[in-house]
């Protein structure tokens, strides 16, 4: 009986499950594992979580890295990748082309499993489209089943709709007053609906900051906030349809910026770290703050997804500010050449799938 495995699937159909694996547990005859979509919410409303005997594990689409690896990039591979990201040295042009090709077809088709094996399987868009079209109507059944069994009229599925046109904003955020067309709507009217998109990981929270501190947790503003989905592809599909030309081609009408700082947002989430932004009336907006952990401050991150990425006067600002102790920012672009500028360092866009919370290799600290 040691080595027998109780697998559960779709436990959150059945909470009341999530209590008995303590008892379970206690009893020493089987390993369990529980898993289940929208378990966020289920979690949330479980009257008893046994704190204890439950390891929870938030489980992400394939990333980037996992994309390559799909495609045929083994762990010699990626490790010699990793290494030239450690020593920040540049890729040769045959290699970066290549992982840009692999890139821009990670925008369109994105991590979710039936998604990627569809592209392996087929590389016919279309299809990809269809894979995601279908998951999309996925999560508005589930929030009209979860608006139905609250008892309230909710607005979850116009919200996650409106995300793939605000994110086309200067400002990106969601704007409160165009859920309803209500000048005067508010926030905390909505938190009941912002929660569940983001509990249930259809969506990714990013919350401003306009003084930022080391841990950025301490300074966050809760009611100003950015959502962005939690699959690149999933947006793309929105955004363009069945048409690959604004991903593949030169489209100068097309500004795939809000598509960069999603895919950025969905590589950071899943690498462990925490979402913020830096947003001030006087020195401007920077995409992405997180907290650097290993010199105990904080780490500026901008998104260019054109060829003026070295212009970024809000980073500038933002590192020119002593109170704030910030050592150095990064700039991910389209370019080659991984060079630093100041505090600044410039690496691919592609370099962020070896950009995690801890921001080193260690497997156990000794203290």
């Amino acid at each position: 009986m040691d080595n027998t495995l109780v697998f559960l699937d779709e436990i959150q159909y059945y909470p009341q499950y999530l209590t008995m694996l303590k008892f379970f547990r206690q009893e020493h005859r089987y390993r369990f594992i529980a898993s289940g979509s929208l378990l966020g919410i289920a979690l949330r409303s479980t009257t008893s979580i046994p704190v204890g005997s439950i390891i929870r594990k938030e489980m992400y689409q394939l990333d980037f890295e996992e994309f390559l690896i799909a495609n045929g990039f083994g762990e010699s591979a990626i490790a010699a990748l990793k290494e030239k990201y450690q020593n920040k040295e540049s890729l040769g042009e045959e290699l970066h082309n290549h992982l840009m090709d692999l890139l821009r077809r990670y925008l369109l088709v994105g991590g979710m499993p039936d998604a990627v094996n569809e592209y392996l399987s087929s590389h016919n868009i279309v299809k990809v489209r269809e894979v995601q079209e279908a998951i999309r109507i996925l999560y508005g059944d589930d929030a009209s089943k979860y608006e139905k069994d609250s008892g309230k009229h909710l607005l979850v599925k116009r919200i996650y709709e409106m995300i793939p046109s605000q994110m086309e904003n200067k400002k990106k955020r969601i704007v409160v007053k165009n859920i309803q067309y209500q000048k005067d709507d508010r926030f905390s009217r909505y938190q009941e609906e912002f929660e569940y998109l983001i509990s249930s990981g259809i969506t990714l929270d990013v919350h401003t900051i306009s003084n930022p501190h080391y841990p950025l947790k301490e300074s966050a503003q809760k009611n100003l906030l950015k959502l962005y989905l939690n699959d690149v592809g999933m947006l793309t599909s929105q955004l363009y349809h069945q048409n690959i030309r604004p991903i593949f081609g030169d489209e100068k009408s097309i500004n795939l910026g809000a598509v960069y700082e999603n895919v950025v947002a969905q590589e950071l989430k899943a690498h462990g770290h925490q979402l913020f932004y830096y947003d001030n009336r006087r020195k401007g907006e920077v995409d992405f703050l997180i907290d650097d952990y290993q010199s105990l401050s904080i780490l500026p991150v901008e998104v260019k997804s054109g060829k003026d990425y070295t212009v970024h006067s809000a980073l500038n600002n933002l590192l020119s500010i002593p109170d704030y102790h910030v050592l150095s920012g990064l700039v991910l672009s389209n370019n080659r050449e991984v060079k630093n500028t100041g505090k600044v360092t410039y690496v691919p866009v592609y370099y962020i799938m070896f950009l995690d919370s801890t921001g080193r290799n260690e497997k156990e600290i000794h203290f």
